[in-house]
């Protein structure tokens, strides 16, 4: 099949000599060109086409003229027929084999013929015919995609081959149906069509975990042919930020004789993601023609692309390279960009730079635009080899502008300048000129930015906070304050000053200066925490700039107390200011009576304000005793008629500074008999008022009025019936073997009368009412409990009582008293008159030997217990005494949280403030309690565990909680506090609780306030409600009693 023909008759060439002239009319050549087209793949001997007849060629001259096929290679496609001149098929034509990747397939065929000589081309073109179906690189492909997946999102897939060619080669995809992915196909023209998956819908792992597809390639063919490859697409949880690349566009230039290992172009990309999401790794497109792979390669770590093979301009001038930048997440994100390659020829001049004018230094507030140097450059070559176009390097803040003269430039500034971001520039200039491969030169300049004064003075802390004692030195430095400042030489020279408004809040300011050159501060007079706590101010600092910057700082401070403050007695307290006093009570008041209270105030706080009391001076030791903690004075025994009628106490208080400072104060104690002491209580509880609660007053001098009538009646009622003692003789008894441990009097009733034994060491005059009684009548105390001794000496029922101390957990047998000595009794009576302990309890805590003493029978734990002794006369006779134990505490228990407590039991609450509280705002108060007694029940509290320590603080001795300063933005909006609750035993036990403070915004913390109140009122209200019950109660007793 001829597809068209050209005839070309060239004539002879002269030569200059003439033998050529004459060689040339002997021969004359003669070409000619014939082009026919043939299918591929045909059978061997298939007619091309009639060579001889197309060109008008002698047939019967082909063979004399030795027709012929001119080809290098040993087994050529076509061969000719001698005869009959027909251009045949010599063996298989594969077009893809003779023609790889071209879209036409030509094949030259050179024919000679000799006498003359004649060359003819002919040009046989091979026609493709679908004898290959598209094939895909991978039979499986897996993809693992995240499920953050936006649809929309685009995943290239490697193309199927087809070596056919035109429409025989791939024309479409397709992918099976999918909810979740579409197909697109991009024309990349040379390079086909390329399948790209792209995401339809959102996936979500956790319905679907993974997603099964079929690809399918198809060419043009009819029938078409077609390849298949399925893709498993893993879903994989959130990895939400894929690399971005710096640059938009990467394009390089590279000559054809780059060596190999080259760095060609860097491209970077960062991802925002974190750790192994983070790391970015740099491969090739997964399209990447396999050409360019043997030319070039990438660092995975770097990005640098480098050349690997060698190229060749003459064969390719421009690459085109996908470039993937992929992270390192469970499922990795991709980006693609696209770097172009251009490979240029060489160039063997290099431009030369040259600095005609140029400043060295620049002021940082020019504008964009502003010229700081001029640059000429010259290069030797011409033509486009010596068109120079000049850069400078991206890593500053300046760009060449060219000018109207060729080969000149200007460097000028493309942003504003910043010298305390950085005071000096390198500036890399690069010229490059126009030819092929165009050659490069640097200079660099360096360029100095100059100070403007445009940053204010800052303090290095904003705001301050200082803690300075009082009673500090005035004119000393106090504390100090410390400003800097970004600018240079005059511009960052500071001066300081207090700010001061004219403000009466701030009058403080007054009594303080400030060293105007580095910021200390002094203070004009002396600080006194009693009468300033804190106080705030203001610090300026100014440069020394034109025009002048300035800043200021908030200073906040806390006067830390020191012991100067002696305790003030504020009860007892005379007429004329000194602290005495006079107390009276009754005689015959119990052990234990409380005397009266000293009252003292400290004006310090904390260990400073904590007093502690102390008996300097007292008449006799033995009577009165004094709690070191409260004050109180209470009586240590019964009085006697021997004691004195008047005592004089001195009590030392003093607190517990480092060198404690101390006040005392005189109480003179004054017994008087029953009456008068019950007058004096009936004013002193007259004169009581509490002026907090009118209710609660009333309440109270009722309930008193009706209690001192009540206790009135009685007291008649018993001196009525003291009168009727005339009808029994009144006798002495007198005892003279008695050698007893007691040193006072035996009291004991019989009947309904009350009287009392009298030993040798008691006064006399005490009467005794002789009777016989059956009946054994029992004294009962506080613990109901009884003990009962009978006594045979007297002939009567009589009870006594005995008080013994001893330590709690003693061992057993270990000694109480000498119960028989006390009482006077014969150690040989007691077996016969049956002396032994009476006890409801089985186990009795103690027991009596044969020698009357007392003994511990088994472990104790603060019991109390009474004896009665009978004797076998008819009628048998009894005594009884009443043995009180006084046992020593030991430090046994731990304390008891009781605030915070939630709803589970444990020590942990919530409480809720205002952000805009003050300093010293009351949080709450932790409350605790130890059943133990004295130092092993004293409680502290500290801090074990705290958020931020400069805003919370704890008073050690009351518990409560308050901030230290104001709240700041920036401060948490939770904060939790660990505090630890110890008693000061030996060996201290403790407790811990947890509080979580919560600041909230003003609205939120009043809602709170207001539940808390209602809730404050309703415990005052119970108070009322119980001093009601009360007083009820003590009226019907009266009532009963009259009745």
């Amino acid at each position: 099949m001829i597809s068209h023909l050209t005839m070309e008759q060239r004539k002879p060439r002269a030569g200059f000599l003439a033998g050529c002239i004459v060689a040339a009319l002997l021969l004359s050549v003669t070409e000619a060109q014939l082009r026919y087209s043939i299918s591929e793949e045909v059978v061997e001997g298939t007619v091309v086409g009639n060579v001889a007849k197309d060109l008008g060629l002698d047939k019967n001259t082909l063979k004399i003229r030795r027709c012929r096929i001119v080809s290098s290679d040993m087994d050529p496609l076509f061969t000719i027929n001698h005869v009959d001149g027909i251009l045949y098929v010599n063996r298989n034509i594969d077009r893809e084999d003779v023609c790889p990747q071209s879209s036409s397939c030509v094949m030259n065929v050179k024919i000679v013929l000799e006498n003359p000589l004649e060359v003819h081309y002919v040009e046989v073109e091979v026609l493709d015919i679908n004898d290959h179906s598209p094939t895909f690189p991978e039979r499986e492909k897996r993809l693992e995609i995240s499920e953050s997946a936006l649809p929309g999102a685009r995943f290239q897939l490697k193309p199927a081959r087809d070596p056919d060619s035109g429409q025989f080669s791939v024309q479409q995809y397709k992918l099976s149906q999918s909810d979740h992915f579409r197909l697109e196909v991009k024309d990349k023209g040379e390079d086909g069509k390329i399948p790209i998956l792209v995401v339809k819908k959102s996936l979500d792992r956790e319905t679907v975990d993974s997603h099964l597809l079929l690809l399918t390639a198809l060419d043009g063919g009819k029938p078409a042919k077609s390849g298949t490859t399925e893709i498993m697409i893993k879903v994989l949880d959130l990895n939400d930020n894929a690399p971005v690349f710096l640059l938009d566009d990467y394009l390089a230039r590279v000559d054809e004789n780059t060596p190999v290992g080259k760095v060609i172009i860097q491209v970077n990309a960062t991802d925002l993601d974190d750790g192994s999401n983070g790391e970015v790794v740099y491969s090739f497109g997964s399209t990447m023609n396999p050409n360019i792979l043997r030319l070039f390669d990438i660092n995975s770590l770097t990005g640098e692309l480098t050349v690997k093979g060698l190229l060749d301009y003459e064969e390719k001038d421009k690459y085109e390279i996908e470039i993937e930048a992929s992270d390192k997440g469970t499922a990795p994100l991709t980006t693609e960009k696209t770097v172009i390659i251009k490979i240029v020829d060489v160039n063997d001049n290099v431009p030369e730079i040259e600095v005609t004018s140029f400043s060295n230094s620049i002021p940082e507030d020019s504008r964009p635009g502003t010229t700081v140097a001029l640059i000429s450059v010259n290069d030797l070559d011409s033509g486009l080899n010596g068109k120079v176009v000049c850069t400078v390097s991206n890593d500053n803040p300046f760009t060449l502008t060219p000018s109207l003269k060729d080969n000149m430039f200007s460097l000028v500034t493309k942003e504003p300048l910043d010298r305390e971001k950085k005071p000096q520039y390198e500036v890399t200039i690069m010229a490059k000129d126009a030819g092929q491969p165009p050659l490069t030169s640097e200079k660099t300049i360096s360029v100095v930015v100059s100070d403007v004064n445009d940053n204010k003075p800052e303090f290095t802390l904003n705001p301050y906070t200082f803690y300075v004692s009082e009673a500090n030195e005035p004119g000393a430095t106090v504390f100090s304050v410390k400003a800097f400042d970004h600018d240079d030489n005059d511009n960052a020279l500071i001066s300081y000053h207090i700010y001061r408004d004219g403000n009466v809040e701030n009058k403080i300011t007054s009594f303080l200066n400030i060293n105007s050159e580095n910021g200390d501060i002094v203070a004009l007079k002396r600080f006194d925490f009693e009468t300033l706590k804190t106080f705030q101010f203001h610090v300026v600092a100014t440069d020394s700039g034109t025009p002048s910057l300035s800043n200021n700082v908030t200073v906040n401070v806390f006067i830390l107390d020191q012991n100067d403050n002696s305790p003030v007695i504020l009860y007892p307290l005379s007429s004329n200011g000194s602290a005495e006093g006079v107390e009276e009570i009754p005689r015959n008041v119990n052990a234990g009576h409380l005397v009266t209270k000293v009252r003292a105030y400290d004006a310090d706080i904390g260990y400073n304000g904590w007093l502690l009391f102390s008996l300097q001076e007292v008449s006799d030791h033995s009577l009165f005793g004094l709690d070191r903690y409260t004050g109180q004075i209470r009586t240590l025994r019964s009085f006697t008629e021997t004691d004195e009628a008047e005592h004089k106490l001195v009590i030392l208080v003093k607190d517990n500074g480092n060198v404690s400072l101390s006040a005392t104060a005189t109480v003179i104690v004054k017994l008087v008999e029953p009456k008068e002491a019950f007058a004096a209580s009936d004013v002193k509880s007259a004169a009581k008022v509490d002026d907090a609660d009118n209710v609660t007053l009333y309440l109270m001098i009722t309930l008193g009025s009706v209690s001192v009538l009540f206790l009135v009646s009685i007291i008649v009622l018993i001196a009525m019936q003291c009168s009727k003692s005339s009808e029994y003789t009144s006798k002495y008894l007198q005892e003279t073997n008695y050698d007893g441990t007691l040193c006072h009097s035996i009291q004991y009733r019989s009947g309904d009368k009350r009287y009392m034994l009298v030993g040798p060491r008691m006064s006399i005059g005490s009467t005794i009412v002789p009777g016989s009684h059956a009946n054994t009548l029992v004294l009962p105390d506080r613990r109901k409990t009884s003990e009962e001794v009978r006594s045979s000496k007297l002939n009567l029922a009589v009870s006594a009582q005995i008080r013994y101390s001893v330590s709690e957990e003693v061992s057993e047998g270990t000694v109480v008293g000498n119960i028989a000595k006390d009482l006077g009794l014969e150690k040989s009576t007691l077996s016969n008159r049956k002396y032994r302990i009476v006890s409801s309890d089985a186990d009795s805590l103690f027991n009596l030997n044969n020698d009357g003493i007392l003994c511990v029978s088994r472990k104790i734990d603060r019991e109390e217990f009474q004896v009665i002794a009978t004797d076998s006369g008819t009628p048998p006779l009894s005594n009884n005494v009443t043995v009180n134990v006084f046992i020593l505490d030991q430090n046994d228990n731990a304390p008891v949280i009781l605030y915070p407590l939630s709803s589970n039991g444990s020590a942990e609450g919530v409480e809720e403030i205002p952000r805009n509280v003050n300093a010293g705002h009351l949080v709450t108060k932790v409350r605790a309690y130890d059943a133990d007694i004295g130092y092993n029940g004293w409680l502290l509290f500290s801090l074990q565990e705290v958020t931020d320590h400069s805003l919370f603080g704890l008073d050690r001795y009351t518990g409560q909680i308050r901030t230290l300063r104001s709240f700041t933005e920036t401060d948490e909006a939770e904060h939790k506090l660990v505090i630890l609750v110890k008693d000061n035993g030996n060996v201290s036990l403790s407790a811990t609780a947890t509080v979580i403070v919560k600041l909230v915004e003003p609205k939120e913390a009043f809602a709170a306030s207001d539940v808390k109140s209602a809730v404050t009122h309703d415990d005052n209200d119970n108070v009322t409600f119980y001093l009601m019950i009360t007083l009820g109660s003590v009226s019907v007793l009266f009532l009963a009693k009259d009745i």
